[in-house]
């Protein structure tokens, strides 16, 4: 069973894609950590995220820097926003998760692109959102929760822009597959939207 999980950042589709694969016992790829990885290789050699070529050798990062904590800072979510523009970075990573989803029992990603270009067959595609506000409000708690000096103003920006560059981009936009269940997050607590999101596969597997 693949099940894909889509949305824009700070919608919860992390939290509920690893809450959704310990529910079924299914391995779980975070798909943007990859472009996070990228965004931040890029940064390490002082390349420009912009430049194709920079971007590029990004993807060649040694695995170790998936443990890198700075990859979850909205400077490095920056940068994975702008190398993820480039076709050749998404085709150097799609190898990496198309095989992750085609492991024996299935599994769960979750991403931007993987309803629609990752995994168009999957059996089911989940599109998690929220209003930008609601969004801002949960990725500023995060923030500053790991100490992080931002403002509320400053991570509302980030988010529009990327949004932006996410939704605009030519390859592989953020969007909903045709067939993708749109799980609207803004009114529900984490419990509230792992359960929903839960109770929509299971209704899929039953059929």
């Amino acid at each position: 069973m693949i099940i894909a999980v889509d949305g824009p950042t700070a919608s919860g589709k992390g939290t509920i894609a690893t809450a959704i694969a310990r529910h079924f016992g299914l391995p779980c790829l975070d798909t943007g950590l990859l472009y996070r990885a990228v965004g931040r290789q890029v940064e390490l050699v002082g390349g420009d995220p912009e430049n194709a070529e920079d971007a590029l050798a990004g993807a060649d990062f040694p695995d170790t820097l998936l443990a890198d904590p700075e990859l979850r800072s909205e400077v490095i979510g920056s940068y994975a926003s702008r190398v993820s523009v480039h076709p050749k970075v998404r085709q150097a990573l799609f190898d990496r998760q198309r095989s992750f989803a085609q492991q024996a029992g299935g599994a769960v990603l979750d991403g931007r692109d993987i309803g629609t270009v990752i995994c168009p067959d999957a059996d089911v595609k989940l599109f998690v959102t929220a209003s930008l506000d609601a969004r801002t409000d949960r990725r500023f708690a995060e923030l500053k929760g790991h100490g992080r000096d931002v403002t509320r103003e400053e991570v509302r920006d980030q988010i529009a822009r990327r949004d932006e560059r996410d939704m605009g981009r030519k390859d592989a936009p953020l969007k909903p597959a045709p067939d993708a269940y749109i799980l609207e997050t803004t009114a529900l607590d984490k419990d509230a939207s792992i359960a929903a999101a839960i109770e929509v596969v299971e209704t899929k597997r039953k059929g």
